[in-house]
């Protein structure tokens, strides 16, 4: 993520609501994607630096504190881009629900952020009830019984259907998150990686699904038509594929087409966010040379897919042994647990392509 500038010439954060320089109150623009100096006006309106459009903050942002995003004064929506494609939110009268709100809306911000920056396009259910992009996040449901020992009624499963994203409200806490990684053997599981990985299912539906590129798909990640729930029982049965590492970009990718494209998906999302956070604080290391050892990387800051893929690649790979190497010098985890294959290299060039033509 890109940081922004203040009009004072502070830098600001995306998350951020206040500049700690000026004080001034921020908000985040969607149309321009930057963050940006408020100033109030009358009628809860409010102009923005090197503006005259008047904007009004998201509902999320002056009842609940959750969101920072601007809804422009001629739309008549209450909540802002992000926020209108909210289906169920959690129960706010619970403890600590409102903190795991937030949570999930930095993410699901931070993933729209970078779907509108790669031009892709976005219905919400609203204009579309039946396929329209939304998000529930829902917590499972605890019953008393046998005296005090409690007990999981409905476990909420993350997951898509027909544009609708569900995640379960434990996956905005770490503790229960890392805990599920551990359980499930994981390299990697994050709550923005969970986003990035559902909009895959939901990106496969819109740019996919009976599109010319469908048997190109198939020749590279295999037939969708394959059974689901045959693949899914048999995965959490017998665990991956053999091998899994020569073909697919991680064990879960062997489970079935659907999710080997969600898993490199999300991926894709991870390296283009990630360059550009390495990108704006100068610290990228690709095609670095003597005379200039600060170059930033061949990605730029308005056109992700401009540049070709192997450009791209090359970024990454240079990046992320930096980012490994750095981690083990601090005594942590690597953080970047991938090796890519030739087969798990040729499907992210896919997705490369098809983000670049997207419409």
């Amino acid at each position: 993520m890109k940081t922004f500038s203040c009009q004072c010439g502070n830098t600001l954060h995306f998350i951020n609501t206040q500049c700690v320089k000026c004080s001034s109150a921020l908000g985040f623009v969607p149309d321009e994607l930057q963050l940006k100096a408020i100033t109030p006006e009358k009628n809860g309106l409010f102009t923005v630096a090197n503006s005259k459009q008047r904007y009004r903050q998201c509902k999320n942002y002056w009842q609940h504190d959750v969101c920072n995003w601007l809804v422009n004064e001629e739309d008549l929506n209450d909540y802002c881009l992000s926020c209108r494609l909210n289906v169920e939110i959690p129960n706010l009268q619970k403890l600590g629900n409102i903190k795991l709100w937030y949570n999930m809306e930095v993410a699901k911000r931070r993933l729209l952020f970078t779907l509108l920056k790669l031009n892709l396009p976005i219905t919400s259910r609203a204009e579309d009830p039946h396929t329209g992009l939304g998000f529930s996040f829902l917590e499972d449901q605890i019953q008393d019984e046998y005296g005090n020992e409690l007990t999981i009624k409905d476990f909420v499963v993350t997951g898509h259907a027909a544009g609708l994203i569900t995640l379960n409200l434990n996956e905005a806490q770490d503790s229960s998150r890392v805990e599920m990684r551990e359980k499930m053997n994981e390299q990697y599981r994050t709550l923005i990686g969970h986003f990035r990985h559902e909009s895959g299912h939901y990106y496969w539906d819109r740019l996919i699904q009976n599109s010319p590129k469908l048997e190109e798909f198939r020749a590279l990640f295999g037939d969708e038509r394959l059974c689901y729930t045959e693949s899914l029982n048999s995965y959490y049965q017998n665990g991956p594929s053999d091998q899994w590492q020569n073909v697919w970009i991680s064990a879960y990718a062997s489970m079935h087409p659907w999710e080997d494209w969600a898993e490199t998906w999300a991926h894709y999302l991870n390296m283009v966010d990630t360059l550009e956070t390495a990108n704006d604080f100068q610290m990228c290391i690709a095609q670095q040379n003597i005379k200039n050892p600060l170059q930033k990387c061949t990605i730029v800051d308005d056109a992700y897919t401009a540049i070709s893929f192997t450009q791209l690649f090359d970024d990454w790979c240079k990046l992320t042994r930096t980012l490994n190497a750095i981690n083990r010098s601090m005594g942590h985890d690597e953080a970047y647990p991938f090796v890519i294959s030739i087969s798990a290299l040729n499907k992210l060039r896919f997705v490369h392509e098809i983000i670049k033509h997207a419409k």
